[in-house]
């Protein structure tokens, strides 16, 4: 890898990681970059899956916060974002590279999709809740953990975006608290699909470093600063380098 290359990586970490923090879809902005820079689909994504990580962790530190007298439900939780996470990485590893190469451009469509949407769904979930009667719905809030967290480690770009989506009608509270579960439920769920793939599968270091170091730095801002940062940009970068990703799969 040249320096270029590095650095390249460095910045694309530094502002997935803030997407992630603040919105989610983070990994389109990096997935992309290793593509453009050769590496196979399945490694790329394996690669940015690490390396993306210490964004989630960062993310969850800086709003720890919102989980005060809450840490018992959250750990509870967090048990099935790690089982999901797993799950989903045994899926990458065991089915075919030419099942990956199929799917992804759907699950970008749907990323996009979701990325789009998000005003409209907080308006919908805003009013959901204006209802006196709303309770957190627990078991569903379980349900969303697993079922994400094995999207999650198959893919992961979008899982911030569909887990803030699906959280935001099972739980009651502000989208500043359902964003801190968020990244506390991506967190866990990628830390478990890593370790899967450091365990089993090859993964690229240097590159995984470069995105890491960046994604640190964007994950720390972008959980104190990110929310005074207009969500519409985050969204357009989303889809300009989604659809670049996109087009990059149905070319090729």
């Amino acid at each position: 890898m040249n320096p270029f290359e590095f650095l390249a990586l460095v910045g694309g970490g530094v502002v997935a990681g803030a997407i992630n923090a603040v919105v989610g879809s983070g990994s389109l902005v990096t997935f992309p970059l290793l593509l453009a820079f050769g590496y196979s689909p399945v490694l790329a994504n394996v690669t940015n899956n690490v390396g993306v990580l210490p964004a989630s962790l960062a993310a969850t530190w800086a709003n720890r916060h919102e989980f005060a007298g809450e840490w018992r439900r959250l750990g509870l939780i967090l048990c099935f974002s790690a089982a999901g996470g797993a799950a989903g990485a045994l899926l990458l590893l065991r089915l075919p590279s030419e099942a990956f190469d199929a799917i992804v451009p759907a699950l970008i469509v749907l990323a996009l999709v979701l990325v789009v949407a998000g005003p409209w769904i907080k308006r919908w979930t805003t009013r959901l809740h204006g209802g006196a009667s709303h309770r957190d719905h627990r078991l569903a809030t379980i349900v969303v953990a697993g079922l994400t967290a094995v999207y999650g480690g198959y893919f992961g770009a979008a899982q911030g975006v569909l887990l803030l989506a699906l959280l935001s009608i099972t739980m009651t509270g502000t989208l500043a608290r359902a964003n801190a579960y968020k990244n506390a439920m991506a967190a866990v769920a990628n830390l478990a699909a890593a370790l899967v793939f450091v365990a089993v599968t090859e993964v690229a270091w240097v590159a995984a470093a470069a995105i890491a170091i960046g994604s640190f730095i964007g994950g720390s801002l972008g959980g104190r600063y990110g929310r005074h940062i207009p969500q519409t940009a985050y969204r357009v970068v989303i889809v300009v380098v989604g659809l670049a990703a996109l087009a990059y799969f149905l070319l090729s």
